[in-house]
């Protein structure tokens, strides 16, 4: 994660560790409210340190963008295995003024539980949109080009926008329809700079005229004359990249 991510992160897992004290999570209601507090803030705060860790060194293939499933659940595991014992001695200590052996089996699946949840909860948090980016000299030629209709072949592809089982192809010759998933569609342009702005679009950088805000949300006026809306979801991505 870069550095504002990271204190995104800390953020949320703060503000996780004062709902847990204030609603009494697994069995804690029965403790003072100050007691609660530093337990629970000081648990997620030091599980975000753990889970900053892990998420580098798992992401360092490229599994957080590639495949975000797989790489959320291999930091939700790789933060649950040493932190349960974290957990476990923190816990025991402070309630039970002694670590128990005994006692470590049980703490294994709240923690994993509420990893796996902060885990997903920040991962959406700090979701960004598909982006492609400009091709190489010499690299493969982008293979989504390959799909559009003989009548709009040669021209300059704009946007994709998603029409139910459809996508209509926004081209400098016109538009067309074909049948295909958007997020199919995504994987195959690479080697157009653009990025996904809504969950039914996908624009190219070049097409891109003029940037407005209404309503409290931003939308993309293409060469086309088409406007293109950008979500809340992809707004903070695209505007830290420029593009408007």
């Amino acid at each position: 994660m870069t550095g504002p991510d990271a204190l995104r992160g800390f953020g949320v897992s703060a503000t996780a560790g004062v709902f847990l004290a204030m609603s009494g999570a697994f069995g804690t209601a029965h403790v003072p409210l100050s007691l609660r507090l530093a337990y629970w803030v000081g648990l997620c705060l030091a599980g975000a340190v753990v889970g900053t860790g892990v998420s580098q060194l798992v992401g360092r293939d490229g599994r957080a963008d590639e495949r975000p499933w797989l790489f959320g659940a291999l930091v939700s595991l790789g933060i649950t295995l040493p932190f349960t014992l974290v957990v476990w001695g923190v816990t025991d200590l402070m309630f039970t003024g002694g670590v128990r052996l005994a006692s470590l089996p049980r703490y294994l699946a709240p923690v994993w539980i509420i990893t796996t949840a902060m885990t997903a909860l920040n991962m959406m948090i700090q979701r960004r949109p598909p982006q492609t980016h400009a091709a190489a000299a010499g690299a493969t030629p982008v293979r989504f080009l390959q799909r559009l209709p003989p009548r709009l072949r040669g021209g300059r592809l704009f946007a994709v926008e998603a029409q139910d089982h459809y996508l209509r192809l926004h081209t400098s010759k016109g538009q067309d329809l074909i049948l295909m998933r958007l997020a199919d569609a995504v994987a195959e342009l690479e080697g157009i700079e653009g990025a996904q702005t809504h969950r039914s679009w996908w624009v190219a950088r070049e097409a891109v005229t003029d940037a407005r805000r209404g309503d409290g949300r931003a939308v993309l006026s293409l060469a086309t004359g088409v406007e293109a809306p950008v979500s809340r979801a992809y707004a903070r991505a695209l505007r830290e990249a420029g593009w408007f």
